[in-house]
């Protein structure tokens, strides 16, 4: 059974055993973007990712019978 419960997470504290130890968060802060990102751009990057992506494995794919003959 894992020590780490959900209503235990939430709250920041493991229990492990008949201790209780407190874990600390990372405040983790960021500023906003200094340029917005235009629905274009956002469309190209996520193209150039499927294809740098998606490339190799239809080549792959498209050429398996020449590799089964092999």
């Amino acid at each position: 059974m894992s020590p780490l419960r959900k209503g235990v997470a939430s709250s920041g504290r493991l229990l492990r055993g008949n201790k209780m130890l407190v874990l600390q968060r990372a405040h983790i802060y960021s500023k906003p973007p200094k340029d917005k990102i235009g629905p274009a751009q956002t469309l190209f990057t996520i193209s150039v990712f499927a294809v740098t992506l998606l490339t190799p494995a239809g080549w792959i794919l498209h050429h398996l019978p020449e590799y089964r003959k092999r």
